[in-house]
């Protein structure tokens, strides 16, 4: 009798809406496996797929899977999709805090390790939540299994911006946890402007010395509960930064006194200027070509102000060379080509310049007083010559 039941009141919760049997799931109709479920951490939204056919094969339908113990949002609720093979039942969404569908949001901080190792505490959230059966069988006993979808999210707050799409692994069942990225929703653009309105066009020439270069990194489709903070942005002298020349034009609150920040950590977008400069071991080269690299953290916007505090490891604002090897990820190189001033003659190449003008002018001068000379001797021969026929006329 409480089987009964429990047919007709899942009829009732499916009304409406397009529900499987049995039979409908053929091949597919067996028992829950570990991976019935897949996570996708995606960079706004986190989607979740579960196979439905085990789920009626245990006693349950769509509607009786319920995401965080949430019954009356519709928003909360799983979408049947029977255009794929096998069917499953989606749940979808936001990654905002208050607004995720009861997940849980739990944010931890470590020290950091590899690239970010200058940074003494590096922030993950973890985003998680369960998804559970409704058994609805009226009396003592059910003979239906509780089902049971656990889910995890892990994103990482540090990011060093880089070209390559971040992929996210999937598959899972029952206790899933899944990395993600919000590495695809940043990008940085160089502007030649203040307002940031015209974007930056290198000549094929380079960029004149000391014009000033504006930049801006900023994160689009990304949840509004993160603010972009530029944690370190330097240039290097070659695009993969290991074993390469680097300047930093700042790393945390030490900033190159030419470098200037208009705006970090106070919304999604950062900026900042620099005049053009030259590395000096390119000094033989027409153009001066270097990498800018930007070291990015997303900070969750009540605890942005914390990492503003300039108590946190840094290094010195100096030209070296970096020791540790770059991995993943792989760096976005913005090039910036400055424009090498007029070449300027090293001290024996100026020395050699001037002792053989020196040469050239004193020879001219010996020519010029030889030409006199003669003209001054013929001269006076001639005036001998008119002389000594005057006389003998006289």
């Amino acid at each position: 009798m409480a089987y009964i039941s429990f047919l007709i009141l899942t009829s009732l919760c499916i009304a409406g809406r397009e529900a499987l049997s049995i039979s409908d799931c053929g091949a597919f109709a067996r028992r829950p496996e570990y991976t019935d479920i897949s996570v996708v951490c995606g960079t706004s939204a986190i989607d979740l797929a579960i196979q439905i056919c085990p789920v009626v094969y245990t006693g349950y339908n769509a509607s009786l899977l319920i995401l965080n113990r949430i019954k009356d949002n519709v928003d909360c609720q799983g979408t049947l999709d029977t255009s794929v093979a096998p069917p499953v039942v989606r749940f979808s969404f936001p990654i905002r805090e208050g607004n995720a569908c009861g997940s849980n949001f739990l944010t931890t901080s470590a020290p950091g390790t590899g690239i970010f190792s200058d940074f003494s505490n590096i922030q993950s959230v973890n985003v998680s939540g369960v998804i559970r059966s409704f058994d609805p069988t009226i009396g003592t006993i059910t003979y239906n299994a509780e089902l049971k979808y656990y889910y995890s999210c892990a994103y990482p707050l540090e990011y060093l911006i880089n070209n390559t799409q971040v992929d996210v692994s999937s598959s899972s069942i029952a206790l899933k946890d899944n990395n993600g990225s919000f590495i695809s929703t940043l990008s940085m653009a160089l502007y030649k402007d203040e307002n940031y309105s015209k974007p930056l066009v290198v000549p094929p020439l380079g960029i004149e010395l000391r014009t000033n270069i504006y930049v801006q990194v900023v994160a689009s489709n990304l949840t509004s509960q993160y603010f972009v903070l530029l944690d370190r942005c330097y240039a290097s002298t070659n695009a993969q930064p290991s074993n390469s020349t680097f300047f930093n034009l700042f790393v945390s609150c030490s900033i190159d006194q030419l470098t200037t920040m208009l705006e970090n950590g106070d919304s999604q977008k950062a900026r900042f200027y620099f005049p053009a400069f030259r590395f000096i071991e390119q000094q033989n080269e027409t153009i001066s070509t270097y990498y800018l690299h930007c070291i990015t953290r997303l900070c969750e916007r009540s605890t942005c102000s914390t990492f503003k505090q300039c108590n946190r490891k840094r290094r010195s604002v100096e030209t070296t060379v970096v020791q540790e090897s770059i991995t993943e990820p792989s760096v976005l190189t913005v090039a910036i080509r400055a424009k090498t001033e007029t070449p300027i003659l090293s001290k024996e190449e100026a020395l050699s310049g001037g002792q053989s003008e020196g040469r050239r002018a004193s020879v001219g001068l010996g020519i010029a007083v030889a030409v006199l000379i003669v003209i001054g001797v013929a001269a006076i021969l001639m005036a001998a010559s008119f002389y000594r026929k005057l006389k003998r006329l006289s």
